[in-house]
């Protein structure tokens, strides 16, 4: 199955062959036919699939404690960690990539993708409500409208990656999104 994922996610769904899939896996089409039936369900059982991989290493990212900065930083390492995993370039996050191109055509594949959307924005808002109790956001804070613009930036590290921005760039921009929510970082 890791390598019927790869292939998707190099390839996005439409740019997969049966002959890509047969030769990533080491199956013939008529193996890969009796084992998931279809292209369509191989390609969902490879979303959920990245999904529980990625929503563990996110959980442990969101949980590991520390200031606002440092989980914030934390997560965007995490994910930018994964985005930069391809053999033969920054891949970017699945879902993204290629998941959103089959959404189009697929309601399973689009409430997949909206709902890893808005477990993502709910993981930043449980962040942003901790932070705020312990005085590190100021009273008044949208909570949820900054959980949003937290997972934007995530998603926008993906296309970054994928676009074949480098690590140093990325690291930059997570660098300044870190900034732009918990303020400059002061000297000390």
């Amino acid at each position: 199955m890791r390598q019927a994922t790869a292939t998707f996610w190099d390839q996005g769904y439409a740019g997969a062959s049966l002959d890509d899939l047969s030769a990533a896996t080491g199956m013939n089409r008529p193996s890969l036919y009796g084992a998931f039936g279809d292209k369509q369900t191989l390609f969902r059982i490879a979303l959920d699939r990245y999904m529980d991989e990625s929503r563990a290493t996110m959980i442990q990212a969101f949980r590991a404690g520390g200031t606002l900065r440092e989980a914030l930083a934390r997560v965007y390492q995490a994910a930018l960690s994964r985005y930069l995993s391809g053999d033969v370039g920054g891949r970017g996050c699945f879902l993204v990539s290629a998941g959103l191109g089959q959404a189009v055509v697929d309601p399973v594949v689009r409430q997949t993708v909206a709902d890893g959307l808005h477990e993502l924005d709910r993981g930043f808002e449980r962040l942003f409500s901790r932070a705020y109790e312990h005085g590190e956001l100021p009273p008044g804070t949208d909570h949820a409208a900054l959980a949003r613009v937290a997972g934007v930036m995530v998603n926008a590290l993906s296309v970054r990656a994928r676009a074949g921005e480098t690590r140093q760039q990325l690291e930059a921009t997570i660098t300044a999104t870190v900034d732009l929510i918990c303020g400059p970082r002061v000297s000390e």
